[in-house]
């Protein structure tokens, strides 16, 4: 939740990816109005071909940054209607200049309800953090590197490391994901080639 209240209330504005037509990614930017504890929440008039693309995939990417932390989720949406558009104009008030008195009508809010994501934040470069998202029933996936039984403690890992998130004290060495850059010095760097990507 502290990770979509850093979405909604920081960073605020999205990209939203979807497929066009002819089935290639589509980007737009959208404001993410709510969120709960049953998703994110935003909205799009109906007569919009993001609103078209929304009803027929049923599915979004989105990456948002601001101030060196972003955030990416990517999952299920479905449409609720006019269902929390008077909390959405309420809580955000710029959209009543947009959407004057019943011009509103036009929108339909949607919610992204089964997702999974990542909240990245390099805004003190030394200590970088990263966490998992997760909304709904989505199935978390594990991603990065780890480090294998056949490790012999060597330290070397450690040493190329960006971060030093690599505990090293005994075999076998254990990455700090939350610190972890992904960029798989580590793995290029064992010599006992220990350290695989899951």
């Amino acid at each position: 939740m502290d990770y979509l209240k850093i979405l909604v209330e920081d960073i605020h504005s999205t990209v939203v990816a979807t497929l066009d037509n002819d089935g290639k990614p589509v980007t737009r930017v959208i404001d993410i109005m709510l969120y709960d504890d049953k998703g994110i929440y935003f909205l799009t008039a109906k007569g919009k071909a993001f609103y078209e693309q929304l009803m027929e995939q049923k599915f979004i990417a989105l990456s948002a940054t601001k101030d060196k932390k972003s955030v990416s989720l990517r999952g299920k949406i479905q449409n609720i209607g006019s269902e929390k558009l008077d909390e959405i104009f309420e809580k955000n008030p710029y959209m009543k200049g947009i959407y004057p008195n019943d011009t509103r009508s036009a929108l339909e809010v949607f919610r992204l309800y089964e997702a999974t994501g990542e909240f990245f934040d390099i805004s003190d470069p030394t200590n970088v953090t990263r966490g998992s998202i997760t909304i709904g029933g989505a199935k978390v996936h594990t991603g990065g590197y780890f480090v294998g039984n056949n490790c012999i403690g060597c330290g070397i890992c450690n040493s190329v490391c960006p971060q030093k998130c690599i505990d090293v004290l005994r075999p076998p060495a254990v990455i700090n994901q939350n610190h972890c850059l992904r960029c798989g010095r580590c793995a290029e760097n064992c010599p006992q080639r220990a350290i695989f990507k899951r």
